[in-house]
C-alpha cells in the first residue's frame, strides 16, 4: 500500500507530541496522516483515550494504519477489540511499560493482534524494559525492530526528524496487503 490508499492515525504518548517530534513531522509530511488526541482535559484518562482511538477507526475512509508512541501504544493497543478488523497495521515505538496499571491503562494483552504491526523499542528507554516490550511484541506477533540503545525515541534523544523510522514506516506500508 501507499500512503494515498490509507488513513495514518498518528498516537503520541502522554505528554503529545512537540512540532520537533518525529509524529508531528509525519503528520505534516505525510497527506493521509492526522493525530488521535484524547477528548478529556486529563491525558491519565484511559477510557477516554482508547475511545478516541477507535473512534477515529471508525471514521477511517480508507483502511486505518496506527502509529502510535509511547503510552499511545497502550491506547492503540486497548482498543484493538472495538477495531471490526478494520484496521491494516500498526506502527509501534517505544512502548511504555505498563506494569501493574501504570498510567490508568490494564497490562497488555497477550493476545495476537489481528493485523500487521511492527515494534520498535530501545535498549535505553527509561519508559520500558527491552525485554518485556520484545517479549510482549512476540505474544502480539509483531516484527520486532531493537533500535539500540536510543532512549526514548523522541526529539529529546536526537530523533525529531527520525528518517530511520519513516524508512522503516515506509518499507512496512508497502508490504501491508491490499484490502
Amino acid at each position: 500500500m501507499r500512503v494515498s490508499d490509507v488513513d495514518i492515525l498518528i498516537v503520541p504518548g502522554l505528554s503529545g507530541a512537540s512540532e520537533q517530534h518525529w509524529q508531528s513531522r509525519w503528520e505534516a509530511k505525510l497527506s493521509t496522516a492526522s493525530r488521535v488526541v484524547p477528548p478529556a482535559a486529563d491525558p491519565h484518562d484511559a477510557k477516554a483515550w482508547i475511545g478516541a482511538v477507535a473512534e477515529a477507526v471508525s471514521r477511517s475512509t480508507r483502511p486505518p494504519v496506527i502509529v502510535a508512541h509511547a503510552l499511545g501504544v497502550a491506547a492503540a493497543v486497548a482498543a484493538v477489540p472495538m477495531f471490526g478488523g478494520k484496521v491494516a497495521g500498526a506502527f509501534f515505538v517505544a512502548p511504555a511499560d505498563l506494569g501493574e496499571g501504570a498510567s490508568g491503562f490494564a497490562a497488555y494483552s497477550r493476545d495476537p493482534l489481528p493485523f500487521p504491526s511492527i515494534v520498535v523499542a530501545s535498549r535505553g528507554g527509561p519508559d520500558h524494559s527491552f525485554d518485556a516490550i520484545e517479549d510482549v511484541a512476540a505474544a502480539w506477533g509483531s516484527l520486532f525492530v531493537d533500535a539500540g540503545e536510543s532512549g526514548r525515541l523522541d526529539e529529546a534523544s536526537g530523533h525529531g526528524p527520525w528518517p530511520e523510522g519513516l524508512l522503516t514506516f515506509g518499507k512496512f506500508l508497502s508490504r501491508l496487503p491490499a484490502p
